[in-house]
């Protein structure tokens, strides 16, 4: 797929440098949907992240004719019986609140639990003008530490501490993250549906 452009239908700044590093060796170049000339507020009524992955990618492909392609992704918590999930970026005060009052909330809100057992989940969705759909999924299990820490990432990063490591998302470092995190993971899976693609 060397050459090939994708419109990320996302505005977030985080998701859309996790695209560019995992993706620029593959030679693939994801541009935002503001780079593109787009600001859509797509809906995430879908009840999973693939269906809200997909309403993201095929609405920014109708609207420009390009290939499309989005991420919907949360943090599933055993103890709140997989919330936020889907609601991750609307939990608690919804989109107004910060990445911090978000994760301070879910701290408040697993206060005294024994099980703090969590996963991240990434959903890709990708949309083509001729109505071809990729799909990939990937997943980081781990636990919510009790206090933040680190400074790097973002959303719940750092409260988030993933399985064999004993530091969060926030503290270990893009490098670290950009090889185990739940976006890695799916974008990898992503990468070869795109290579098996290209080869139909």
């Amino acid at each position: 797929m060397t050459g090939s452009r994708f419109i990320l239908a996302s505005g977030n700044k985080g998701k859309l440098r996790e695209f560019r590093e995992i993706l620029a060796p593959l030679g693939v170049e994801i541009i935002s949907q503001k780079e593109a000339g787009y600001d859509l507020d797509v809906a995430e009524t879908g009840e999973t992240f693939e269906e809200n992955a997909y309403l993201k990618a095929s609405a920014i492909c109708a609207a420009s004719g390009q290939p499309a392609v989005a991420d919907d992704s949360g943090l599933c918590v055993k103890a709140l019986g997989g919330a936020p999930g889907v609601h991750s970026a609307r939990f608690g005060g919804g989109k107004a609140w910060t990445d911090e009052q978000k994760y301070m909330y879910l701290l408040e809100k697993l206060d005294g639990a024994s099980d703090r057992a969590a996963k991240f989940v990434s959903c890709i969705c990708c949309v083509f003008p001729n109505g071809d759909v990729l799909r990939a999924r990937g997943e980081c299990p781990g636990h919510i530490l009790t206090a933040p820490e680190g400074s790097g990432g973002f959303g719940y990063d750092p409260v988030f501490c993933p399985e064999g490591h004993e530091a969060s998302f926030a503290s270990l470092g893009e490098d670290v993250k950009n090889t185990i995190s739940h976006r890695a993971r799916a974008l990898a899976a992503f990468a070869k549906e795109l290579e098996n693609y290209a080869h139909r």
